[in-house]
């Protein structure tokens, strides 16, 4: 048996590609119609440099930091990301690698395992809420997850209802039945250790594609598609909408998919703990520029005001350096922890944020930073034109 552990993670995303069904695989990969924010999402962190420093390194470097008051061993947290059925422990896997290497972990409303069973694992749980159904569906919803021990909240404003991709949206079943599997049967056929993975005892255990956390505690969920039909038929929130949920939520409050000024002073004015600067990690309006271009400009803005994070295109350890210099709290990862999972379950969630400690520890020793605190720009050496700012923001 090959070594499990792996370095990187393109290399995570490469076992990946070779464990899970090509549709499954698909799903974890796409972006909006050509890909031009997916692509960019990554590619712009290649365009800032480093101004190390040869002599003067300390021996011992700080990691640690907080967000929306939960304490974090180091600047990257688990960004929300819907059924992920790509190991059969899902979720629950996921938190209990989050508290294994000490961080947070945004939980979906679109995810397969219940809110309870996450929050059992890990007790920095962000609870992230669409705009689903009517506000008396939502404040339940929410106070359902303060219940189970959630944090904070996570109102997610960045999916569009844009479904084209260039390349075909994946095929990825309404139910796993009989029809289903067999169906996907060709598929499967070819990746024959993850149907392996699924047996548990002999018996199939197969994943249940509901969303158990879009209705009542002990009610069965509708399907992920379902509530995904759901989402696309309720009507988008305003800034008045976000801010009644502000008042009904007294606790630490995310607007996730902020990339103007404007936006990033409305969500400070509705009393927001903090943003995260993203673009749905590809998966919203085509064209957005990379979200590592539009971090310092609002970061600037509204820093003193806010925590900023950093959500889009992260790889590596030193993707969340360049982050935290140009002044982010923290970052979300998405794709990279979903890679690691499918490679090799909750021991693969771990694999990664090790490697993202690994290298934001080296960063910082090249950098001669004693702690991310320290970092700023001076630590960067960026191309003219690199950020983007755009929607105008009153000076306060």
């Amino acid at each position: 048996m090959s070594n499990p552990w792996f370095e990187t993670v393109l290399e995570a995303q490469r076992r990946a590609k070779k464990r899970l069904p090509k549709s499954v695989y698909s799903s974890l990969v796409a972006g909006s119609e050509k890909g031009v924010t997916l692509a960019d999402n990554v590619e712009a962190f290649s365009e800032i440099g480093f101004a190390p420093h040869v002599v003067g390194a300390h021996a011992d470097r700080e990691l640690s930091t907080s967000v929306m008051g939960q304490e974090i061993s180091l600047p990257v947290i688990i960004s929300p990301t819907g059924v992920q059925a790509v190991d059969k422990e899902g979720e629950v896997a996921v938190a209990r690698a989050a508290a294994s290497r000490g961080t947070a972990m945004g939980l979906s409303s679109f995810a397969s395992r219940a809110i309870e069973d996450v929050t059992a694992v890990n007790d920095s749980i962000f609870f992230q809420a669409y705009w689903l159904n009517s506000r008396e569906d939502i404040l339940r919803r929410a106070e359902r997850a303060r219940a189970a021990g959630a944090k904070g909240l996570i109102v997610t404003t960045d999916w569009s209802f844009s479904m084209g991709r260039d390349w075909g949206s994946p095929e990825i079943p309404e139910k796993v039945d009989v029809k289903a599997l067999l169906k996907l049967a060709p598929e499967i056929a070819m990746r024959p250790r993850y149907l392996w993975d699924w047996f548990n005892k002999g018996k199939p255990v197969i994943p249940d594609l509901t969303a158990p956390n879009v209705v009542d505690q002990g009610q069965k969920g509708p399907t992920f598609f379902g509530a995904y039909g759901q989402w696309m038929q309720t009507a988008p929130p305003s800034w008045e909408d976000l801010a009644w949920l502000r008042e009904q939520w007294d606790g630490p409050f995310m607007v996730k998919g902020i990339t103007r000024l404007d936006d990033a002073r409305r969500a400070v004015d509705i009393g927001a703990t903090a943003i995260s600067v993203s673009n749905h990690g590809g998966n919203n309006l085509d064209g957005t520029p990379a979200s590592i271009r539009m971090l310092g400009p609002i970061a600037d803005a509204v820093g003193h005001d806010v925590e900023v994070l950093l959500d889009g295109g992260v790889r590596r350890g030193s993707d969340v350096v360049k982050a935290v210099a140009l002044g982010a709290r923290a970052v979300m990862i998405g794709r990279a922890y979903l890679w690691g999972l499918a490679a090799n379950g909750q021991a693969g969630v771990e694999n990664v944020l090790d490697i993202m400690r690994g290298g934001i520890d080296s960063a910082l020793m090249g950098l001669g930073r004693k702690s991310i605190h320290e970092l700023t720009r001076d630590d960067l050496v960026m191309p003219e034109g690199f950020e983007k700012r755009f929607g105008h923001d009153a000076v306060r």
